[in-house]
Formats: C-alpha cells, structure tokens, sequence
C-alpha cells in the first residue's frame, strides 16, 4: 500500500513518530503506511499507552500534547480529528497542526517531514 509522497527518508535520518489512535483499522492502515514510507512508526491505542502508563487512560489527544511537550519541548505535534474545525487554537499546544479526519496517509506523511524542518533541531531516532 506504499503511497509515493515526496517524502524523502534515508535510514541514517528516519523520523520518529509516535501515533496514537484508538480505532484499530485506522491505527494499523497509518502505522504501515507510515512504516512503508521509510518512518520510524511506534503505535499505541491511548495516553497511557504513550507515555508508559504514568498517565489515566482518559486523557485525550490535547492533554497527551501538552504533557509531552512538558517532557520534549520542541517536540512536533499534530491532531488528527473529525472535529478539526472545532479546535480551539488556545486549546492546542503552540506550533502544533491539525489534520482533519479523514485523511490519506500520503497527507501525513507530507506534515509530519514539514513539521520535522520547522523544528530548531532535528531529534535523532
């Protein structure tokens, strides 16, 4: 299902994305194209999941952004939801993108490089 994106990745520069999603089709169709496109995809169900169950599982998305943004400050954030048009920007933590649902993974796969070159420094995977 390998999208050609544009997005150019060598194996010495992969990029690192830690994808949460709670619906599993959703989950495994990203996570594999994101995988296929040459991205180093960890993938989880919820919060607590991501940040090593230090956290309650019903934190959403925007608490999960912030909180990793308190661990890694220039981490690269985007939502993906079906009520893009409904998040607040005071909400969302700076800097971050949203990405309105449905969406392909070629998409993705295009702001996650984006965000990757907007960041001061590239973090190595």
């Amino acid at each position: 299902m390998g999208v050609h994106t544009g997005v150019n990745i060598t194996d010495a520069k992969r990029i690192r994305v830690l994808f949460v999603e709670d619906e599993f089709f959703i989950r495994e169709w990203i996570a594999q194209s994101l995988s296929e496109q040459g991205f180093a995809v960890d993938s989880v169900t919820n919060a607590a999941e991501a940040l090593l169950h230090n956290l309650p599982g019903g934190m959403d998305g925007t608490a999960l952004a912030r909180r990793a943004r308190e661990l890694q400050p220039d981490l690269a954030v985007i939502y993906a939801s079906a009520h893009a048009a409904t998040l607040k920007q005071e909400a969302r933590v700076p800097g971050s993108l949203v990405l309105p649902k449905p969406y392909e993974p070629a998409v993705l796969a295009r702001l996650l490089a984006a965000a990757l070159r907007a960041m001061p420094v590239a973090m190595p995977a």
